[in-house]
């Protein structure tokens, strides 16, 4: 039997043989899977600052991008949209929300309150004002859902909540250092305006008082 180099000549056959073989198997063809349909768009029905509101939008919309892009209401500013900087808070049904983790369609009948609803350049909200005062804000991206999240955190310690920073559950909460800064810890600010936000609340808190 001829051999070169460990190859032999029935080794060549069996290995041509093999490939025809191979050669003559028809090819598998992978089954596409068929089309996801598109989602049917649905309706809801909410009031936004005071107006009631008819929306038909897709049911994957938040109401982040709902107040965005349907009813221009640009002051809710999208920034992480992953519900960890809270530059898209707004007031739903009086508690604060992250609006970037919420579907539109979840809030049928809700109301909603943006930046947009809370005072207007000619008669400012309160918490406006003082932030003004105070200059609670540098770059200004992140001031709507501060503004929004600190009038809801003073109405969450009138009304008795507790938070972590609360330590007797039997008393009710007040609006100390320790307690608004622990409530208004989801909301970032890059520019480091913490301590000016912070001065904003109090002297609104002490109004109230």
């Amino acid at each position: 039997m001829d051999e070169y180099d460990g190859v032999t000549r029935r080794g060549v056959l069996a290995g041509g043989g093999a490939s025809i073989a191979i050669a003559s198997v028809p090819p598998v063809r992978a089954e596409t899977p068929p089309a996801e349909p598109m989602p049917v768009a649905m309706k809801v029905a909410m009031t936004v600052n005071g107006k009631p509101r008819e929306l038909e939008v897709d049911p994957r919309t938040t109401l982040l991008d709902a107040l965005r892009e349907h009813l221009r209401l640009t002051g809710t500013k999208k920034g992480c949209d992953h519900g960890q900087c809270g530059a898209c808070t707004v007031i739903v049904d009086g508690r604060r929300i992250n609006s970037c983790l919420s579907l539109a369609v979840m809030h049928e009948g809700d109301e909603v309150t943006t930046i947009e609803g809370l005072g207007t350049p000619e008669k400012l909200h309160p918490m406006q004002a003082a932030f003004v005062r105070h200059d609670g804000y540098q770059c200004g991206y992140c001031t709507p859902g501060q503004i929004c999240s600190a009038v809801a955190v003073l109405d969450e310690i009138r009304k008795g909540v507790p938070s972590h920073a609360t330590r007797d559950l039997n008393a009710r909460p007040r609006a100390t250092n320790d307690e608004m800064r622990e409530r208004m810890s989801g909301n970032i600010c890059r520019c480091g305006a913490y301590s000016n936000i912070l001065d904003a609340m109090t002297e609104v808190a002490g109004r109230r008082a």
